[in-house]
Formats: structure tokens, sequence, C-alpha cells
């Protein structure tokens, strides 16, 4: 059965590195080897064909780094150039002939006048090196420059959408390869164009060269007069020249023609030819212009006029496609605007469609505001650029990794860009267009913090830690040996922005947590725990108890990893109460085997502050309940005693480097956390039924009753 030849050209496109590597090496050869005349020409004419192909190719393309390939292609063919040069000349010096093709360049192209041909090779020589070479290799200079310059901040782009949720890896991937790909394109090119220029310098040398020689040898060797001999060698060289000074011509207009190129989505000629006929009124000036050339006397009017009269056909049919375009969407226009003069309903909705839509997106975007974002001065782009170091946003996903890990909490994805309004060195996070917490670094340096109590002082700049306010100083690398010595703890400023990114994400988790990411956390459990999703859901709650419960849980900084035993407990309690306060406050007992251990100085052992059982009954009759809130109405004495005691006994606690923990009754804990929470944001107040059977209470401190309460006490009792 005969084979197609469609199968023969498959399988050797399919073996495409053989024939590149034959290729080169075949290359190798000529240098070496004598090559016969028709072998030569066909070579020659491989070389001619090859550089059309070339140049057709790059008119065709679409965005110049899909040829990623013609930087190492045009150094390939100019190896294949110079190495068809070394083989001719070999054949011009030997035997005074090098095949049909160098004939037919030195006999017919320019008709056996070697000095004709001389000017014509000098020309071609000058046009390719002085003029396209030069030009092509400045244009790819600074294309490379540009292109790597903007890198950086087109990858900081790309995360920063990333981050934001604008698009997905696949998306973020492809677009990281394809900025990465013209970056190292128009990088070789910058390259490449120095061979092209090498290429022209050497088409000189060799031709002289063979000139020499060649008079040389048809004098000395041959026996032929001076005047044959300059004649005869002469045309070869110059024939051999411009064989090779052609297609070089070719290659360099293709290489100026690829780097000029804008990124479209047409091929050259339909984009060059699109905009120029763009304006027909351009096409209808150009056209009289043309055509007063014309009439000058003594100027050929045939020429002239009759381009004048092809650029003026040209221009009026565009205009008149123009006229029937504006007059097909006129009958929208004029039913909008003119009542009395209605279109058809087709027509008049038609048009105005798309434009509506369009401008209703634009206006929606503007409405648009990013759950959570960091914002940084120019001075800090240096931490999100990748190419220098710069891992900010990596750490950024990392953060919400490890929340995602340790709270169970999906955190949304995180906008990351720069604002000019901030002062260089400055970051601050927003959440919901609201500024939460901010802070200033400097890039270069470390922040020491004094967490030890060294009495050493370091060189550098005073300044405070933004997330636990420690004294701090930002120091220069070798200043840092120093303060490791010293006990400091030294971390860069990416490590100082991302640790205040975590710690504020984690005050701030229960803001952070909608009603759609309670939705997203049940579909995720219903996979596994369909019947508890069935029975809570819609009977007994709804998602927005469900939220407030987790949300409680959240702000006290309680991980929500356990979401079924979470579900099981609202579940469990939602026929006592649908208030949520108290469904969390069931929920914690629960839970307590799982985060109470957090607080421990040692296995089983907690160290915590307790009230004196008089002042707990005393502020167990201050709770207030509401349908939707609990809190506890102090009066000011009360009050002030309760807070400055805690300040000392915290303080304690503090310098020790132990947990800050209150443990209080059942019903008093949730209304004086509420309490203690703006002058106490690091307390953590638990509930004595919270806490594991086996958990033993060492104590810091009690809380003793008020004075005014106790006389107040005595006086009744005496009563």
């Amino acid at each position: 059965m005969p084979v197609s030849s469609n199968s023969h050209i498959t399988r050797l496109l399919a073996r495409a590195d053989l024939l590149f590597t034959v290729g080169l090496f075949g290359t190798v050869l000529l240098l070496v080897l004598p090559m016969p005349t028709f072998v030569i020409d066909m070579l020659l004419a491989l070389n001619l064909g090859l550089s059309l192909l070339v140049l057709l190719a790059i008119i065709y393309v679409k965005d110049p780094p899909e040829f990623s390939a013609f930087p190492t292609m045009l150094l390939a063919l100019t190896l294949f150039r110079l190495a068809l040069n070394i083989s001719s000349t070999r054949q011009v010096l030997v035997n005074g002939f090098a095949g049909h093709i160098i004939d037919a360049f030195g006999h017919f192209v320019i008709q056996g006048n070697y000095i004709v041909g001389a000017v014509v090779f000098l020309i071609l020589v000058v046009i390719n090196f002085v003029v396209i070479t030069k030009g092509a290799g400045r244009i790819a200079e600074v294309s490379a420059r540009f292109t790597l310059d903007a890198l950086p901040g087109k990858q900081m782009a790309i995360d920063a959408e990333l981050n934001a949720g604008i698009i997905d890896e696949t998306t973020a991937t492809a677009r990281r390869v394809k900025v990465q790909k013209e970056a190292d394109f128009y990088g070789a090119m910058d390259g490449a164009s120095k061979f092209v220029r090498g290429d022209a310098i050497a088409g000189i040398l060799i031709t002289l060269v063979n000139v020499i020689g060649g008079f040389a040898i048809g004098v000395f060797q041959m026996g032929l007069s001076l005047g044959e001999s300059l004649q005869k060698f002469t045309l070869l060289s110059i024939g051999d020249g411009l064989v090779s000074q052609i297609p070089a011509l070719v290659i360099s207009i293709g290489a100026g023609l690829l780097v000029t190129r804008a990124a479209d989505n047409n091929n050259l000629g339909t984009q060059v030819v699109g905009q120029l006929v763009r304006y027909p009124r351009a096409l209808g000036i150009a056209a009289g212009c043309m055509a007063v050339f014309g009439l000058m006397p003594g100027m050929p009017a045939l020429p002239f006029l009759g381009l004048a009269a092809l650029a003026g056909f040209i221009a009026r049919t565009l205009k008149d496609q123009d006229v029937d375009r504006a007059t097909t969407q006129s009958p929208g226009k004029i039913a909008r605007n003119a009542p009395g003069k209605p279109g058809k309903p087709g027509e008049a909705a038609a048009p105005a469609a798309p434009a509506s839509g369009a401008s209703d997106n634009d206006v929606r975007k503007l409405i648009d505001v990013d759950t959570f974002a960091i914002e940084i001065g120019y001075g800090l782009l240096p931490l999100a650029d990748s190419k220098i170091g710069g891992d900010l946003l990596a750490r950024v996903t990392g953060v919400r990794k490890s929340l995602a890990r340790e709270k169970g909490i999906v955190v949304p994805p995180i906008s990351v860009r720069d604002n000019l309004e901030l002062e260089p060195n400055e970051y601050r996070f927003l959440l919901r267009g609201k500024t939460v917490a901010r802070g200033s670094l400097i890039p270069g340096k470390f922040l020491a913090m004094n967490v030890a109590g060294s009495t050493v002082r370091l060189r550098g700049q005073p300044t405070r830690e933004p997330v636990f306010n420690l004294d701090a100083t930002w120091i220069d690398e070798g200043e840092k040996k120093t303060a490791e010595l010293n006990n400091y703890t030294v971390v860069d400023p990416s490590s100082v922005l991302i640790t205040h990114l975590s710690e504020t994400l984690k005050a701030h988790a229960h803001h952070l947590l909608g009603r759609q990411e309670v939705q997203a956390l049940v579909d995720h459990l219903k996979a596994t725990h369909a019947a508890l999703i069935a029975e809570l859901l819609p009977d007994l709650v709804n998602l927005g108890i469900i939220q407030r419960v987790i949300q409680n849980l959240l702000r006290e900084n309680i991980a929500i990893l356990n979401l079924p035993l979470i579900l099981e407990g609202i579940a469990d309690f939602a026929s006592l109460s649908k208030n949520p306060d108290d469904l969390s406050e069931l929920v914690r007992r629960r839970l307590g085997l799982y985060f109470v251990p957090e607080h421990e100085v040692r296995p089983g052992a907690l160290r915590a502050i307790t009230l004196d059982p008089r002042l707990e009954q005393a502020l167990a009759g201050k709770v207030h309940r509401s349908a939707t809130e609990v809190c506890l109405s102090l009066d000011p004495a009360t009050g002030r005693h309760l807070l400055e005691e805690l300040n000392r006994r915290t303080a304690d606690l503090a310098a020790k480097g132990q947990p800050l923990v209150l443990v209080v009754s059942t019903e008093t804990r949730l209304p004086l956390k509420r309490f203690l929470e703006p002058s106490f944001p690091r307390l953590t107040v638990l509930a004595f039924q919270e806490l594991p059977s086996a958990t033993e209470i060492e104590n810091a401190g009690i809380i003793p009753v008020p004075a005014h309460l106790a006389r107040a006490e005595a006086m009744k009792a005496a009563a």
C-alpha cells in the first residue's frame, strides 16, 4: 500500500531536532571540506529560500515573542552564510568558477561590469550595515532594557491580581511565563543583532580578500593578464558577495520588522494596511498632493496622476462605507433622541444595549471594595519584587495558608498595591476600605527588638515595633551580629510587615467571615457530615446564627478547625436558645479541651488571675441581657478598681512572659470580657466550666472586693 507524501513530511517534521543537528553539522563541514559546484548552487538557493521564509514568517507573526527561535535562527543562518562564503571562495580561487548562481550574479545581475558590481555591492553593504542592522540593533537594545526594567512591575501586577482574586493560579502562571518569554526574547534579540553587524563586516572583508587573492592567482598562477585577471575574479568575488549579502539583507529586514512590531492580534500586513486606510481623509489629501506633483512642469504626469486617481478612488470607497455604516446605525439614535420620529424597536434597542451594559459594568467596578488590602509606599516596592529577592507576595500567601491551618478560616485573597499618597516607607492594612493598622519600614536594614531587657545600646534609628509596641532599633547589616550577641531579636523588614499582617488578621478574623464565607464552609463540610447539616439547616437555625457564633469564637482567638464539633453544639443547644451569644458560650464548653491548653504554663497547669467570690457575685448582679446583646453595667468606682487591679497583675504576668489569663464563672465571663476588651485586648477570659477536668489552676493573684462594696456589705449585714 503506497504511503502518502503527507505522512513522510509528518514523520520528517517529527524529527526536527535531527534535521537541525544535521544542518549545523553540515555547516561545520562546509568550513573544512571542498564542495562540488552543484552542491554550492543548491546551498546558495537554500540560503536565499530560508531567508525569504523567515521574512514571510515574521510578517504573519502576531506577537514578536511568538517567534522566540529567531535569535538562534539568526545565528545559525549567519554561520551558514559564512560557511558558504568560505566554500565558494575556495572554488573561486582554485578553479575560477563557483557555480552557476554566482556566475549569474556576476554577469547577468550586474551585466558583466565589475565597477557597477562593486558599487552595487557597497550600496547593499551600507544599507544593511549602517541603516537596517544599526537601527534594528538599537531598537532591540532599547526594547530589551525597557522590557527588563518593566519586568518587576509586571510580575508584581500579576501577583497582586492573583492575591486579589482577579485571576486564578493557572492564568497567573501563563502570564508570568509570557512576561518572562518577552524579556528573554528581547534580551536575546539585543545580542543577536551583533551577529548581523558582524556578518556585514565579514562580507566586505571576504569580498576584498577574494578580489585581491583572485587577482594574484590569475596573474601569477593562471598566466592571465592584469585586465583579464581583474575582470574575471572581481566579477566572481562580487557575485559571491551579492549572493551572500542579499539573504543577509533579507534577514536584517526581518529582524528590524520583528523588533519594531507592537503586540497585536493581527499579522503585519493586516495591521499596516488596516491602519493606513483607517483615515480616508488622509488618503484623499495624499491623492491631491500627488496630482499637484503630476501637473508641475517637467514632471511625468502618468505616474503621479495614476497614483492620485488610485488613492482618490480608495478614499472615496472607504468614505462611502463609513457613511453606509453610520446610516445603518442612525435609526437607533433618532429613536432615542427624537421621540416624534421613532425607528423600529429592534433598531433602537440593539445599538443601545452594548453601551449600556459596558457602562453598567464600569460603574459596578467602582463600588467593589477589597475585603482586605495592603497598601505600600513606593519605597517598599522592592519587598514585593521577586527578581531582586523580594518575598512579600509569597509570604502573604503563606500567612493565608497559616491562618487556614491554625484557625480554620479561609482568608479572602489579599490585594497588594502601591499608594503614592503614603510616605515612601509606609504601609497600611485596609479592611473593606477602612485603615485598621499601619506602620513603617526601612528597606535594607534590620529591626532589632530588645525583648530580653538588654542594656547595650545599638547604633541605628530608634523606633517602636508595630505589633507588640516593643522598644526597637533599625540597624545596618554590620550591627546585626552585635545585636544578636546581646539577646536582641533581629528580623528583616518583610518579617516585620508579615508579623503585623498575621496579628492584624487574627484580631479582625471575625470581620472577615461573612455569610458567603460561612456558606462555603458549610458546603465544604456537607460532603463528609451531610446528616449534621441536614439536621441543622434550615430547621434549627439559619446561616446568620451560625455566622454570629463562629464570629464570637474567632473574636476571642478560638480556632474553628473543629467545625463539626461547633455545629453539633449549635444543633444540641438550639432548642434552648437562639441567641448567638448564649450558643457560643455553650459551644465553648465543648471546645475547652482544644483551646485551653494554648494558655497553660506547662501541661495540665494554668496560671491565672481570679476574682474574690464576693466581687464575682456583685458583678453577676450587674449583667444586663437583651435579645441581641449582653453587657456589664458597673458603677465608676467598681470599674476603676477592677481595671487598676487587673493592670497591676497583668503587668506582673507580662514581665515574666506568661499568658494573661483571667478565670471567672460562666455567668460573668462574656460580659466581663466585653467590658475589659478595650483596656486589655490581649487578656484571655475563661470560664471555670470550660477548663478540662484535669487542669490545675495556679493562682496568679486574686482581685479583692473593692472597699466601698465591702463597706456596703458590712452595713447590710449589721442591719
